[in-house]
C-alpha cells in the first residue's frame, strides 16, 4: 500500500478543492490511501472520499485563542502523537501557509509542498524536503492537482477534475418539488450580495412556484434568512445542520445561488447546478469548479479588488442611481436580481428542473 499524509486544514472551499487531486492519485496509483489533517469543523468532508483512510482533526483556530488550555488538556500532545504514529511514503502540504508547514514537521515521511514563488506564504517552503513550483495564475483545484502529480510522480489527467463523491449516497430526502438553495452567508463583508436583492430573487421564484431554502451558520445569518423569507410562501429557513446534513440538502436541490462561499464549492463537488455571484473576488481563481457551474462576475471598475472590506467611495451619480444604504457593495449593482433570475431560469431549464 502507498500511504500519503495530506495537510489541508481549511477553509471549507479549500478542503473541497483538494478532492479532485485525490481522485487523480487513486486512478494513477491503485493501492494509494490517504490520511488527512483538517480543521475539526470540516472533519466530515475528507471522509466522503473513498481514498481516505483516516481523518486527523486539528483545532488550530480554537487553540490559537486558548493556547495554554490546548496544552493542559492534552489535545496538542494527542494530535502530535497521531500525526507521527505512521511512516508515510509522502507527506503533502497543500495549504502553503506557515501554520500548515509547522504541522508537517511532526509527520514521518518525505515532505512536499509549494515552493517560495508558488506558496501563499513563502516561508512555508523552508519546511519541505522537495518544494514544487506550481503557477499561481490558475484555478485552485488545478494547482492542487498539479502539486499532487509532481509529488507522487504521475502524469496529471487532462480534462475536468473529479471530486470523487457519491451524490446519491449523500442525498437526503427530496420534497419532490423544485427547490433552489440560497447560499447567502460568507466571511468577507465585501462578498455579500445585498439582502434586498436576495429578497427580490426569492419573490420572483415564488411567483413561479419554485421553492427556496435558506441555510445559515450563525445568529447573524439566521436573522438575515428570516428577513428574506418573511411572509413568503415556499421559502423555508432551514434548521441548524451538520456538514453531512447540509450535503444531503444540497444533493437533493435542483440548483443553488451562492456568493463566494464554501457551500457553493460543496454544490460543485456534488455536481449540483449553481449560479455563483462575484464582486470583489476572482471567479477564475477561486470560483466554483465543475461542469454545472455558472459564474456571474461584476464588471464594476474596481472589481475584482480582492479586498475584504469595500474601499470604493460612491459618487454623486451613484447616489442618484442606487440606494446607498441597501445596495452595498456597489459592485453588485452590476449583478442585479433581474439578470440573476434570467440566468437561473436558464440553468434550471438546461438541467430539466423546470
Amino acid at each position: 500500500m502507498t500511504s500519503i499524509l495530506l495537510i489541508k486544514t481549511s477553509s471549507l472551499g479549500d478542503v473541497i478543492h483538494s478532492l479532485p487531486a485525490l481522485t487523480d492519485a487513486a486512478a494513477a496509483i491503485p493501492d494509494v490511501r490517504f490520511d488527512w489533517v483538517v480543521e475539526e469543523s470540516f472533519r466530515e468532508v475528507p471522509a466522503w472520499h473513498p481514498a481516505v483512510d483516516r481523518v486527523i482533526p486539528v483545532a488550530l483556530r480554537r487553540w490559537r485563542k486558548h493556547p495554554l488550555q490546548a496544552r493542559r488538556s492534552g489535545e496538542w500532545s494527542e494530535f502530535k502523537s497521531r500525526i507521527a504514529e505512521r511512516s508515510y511514503d509522502a507527506v503533502i502540504d497543500a495549504q502553503g501557509l506557515f501554520k500548515s508547514a509547522w504541522l508537517i514537521r511532526y509527520a514521518q515521511g518525505r515532505r512536499f509542498g509549494l515552493d517560495r514563488q508558488s506558496a501563499r506564504e513563502s516561508l512555508a517552503a523552508l519546511f519541505y524536503h522537495q518544494p514544487i513550483a506550481v503557477p499561481r495564475d490558475q484555478h485552485a483545484v488545478e494547482r492542487v492537482r498539479q502539486l499532487f502529480s509532481a509529488a507522487l510522480g504521475y502524469a496529471m489527467p487532462t480534462g475536468f477534475g473529479d471530486y470523487g463523491l457519491d451524490r446519491q449516497a449523500l442525498a437526503g430526502l427530496s420534497s419532490g418539488q423544485p427547490q433552489v438553495l440560497f447560499f447567502h452567508g460568507t466571511t468577507w463583508s465585501s462578498k455579500h450580495w445585498p439582502e434586498m436583492y436576495w429578497r427580490e430573487l426569492a419573490e420572483k421564484l415564488v411567483e413561479r412556484e419554485i421553492g427556496v431554502q435558506l441555510p445559515w451558520g450563525n445568529v447573524e445569518e439566521k436573522a438575515r434568512a428570516e428577513r428574506i423569507a418573511e411572509g413568503l410562501q415556499r421559502v423555508q429557513v432551514l434548521p441548524p445542520l451538520s456538514l453531512a446534513g447540509m450535503a444531503g440538502v444540497v444533493a437533493g436541490a435542483q440548483a443553488c445561488v451562492a456568493v463566494d462561499t464554501g457551500l457553493g464549492h460543496l454544490a460543485a463537488a456534488l455536481n449540483v447546478p449553481c449560479l455563483s455571484l462575484f464582486g470583489p473576488t476572482d471567479s477564475g481563481l477561486t470560483g466554483a469548479y465543475g461542469l454545472s457551474q455558472v459564474h456571474l462576475a461584476s464588471n464594476f471598475p474596481c472589481a475584482p479588488c480582492l479586498q475584504k472590506t469595500c474601499r470604493y467611495r460612491p459618487t454623486a451619480e451613484d447616489a442618484r442611481l442606487f440606494d446607498l444604504q441597501r445596495e452595498q457593495p456597489l459592485c453588485f449593482t452590476r449583478v442585479a436580481p433581474d439578470n440573476v433570475f434570467e440566468r437561473l431560469q436558464k440553468l434550471l431549464a438546461d438541467h430539466g428542473a423546470i
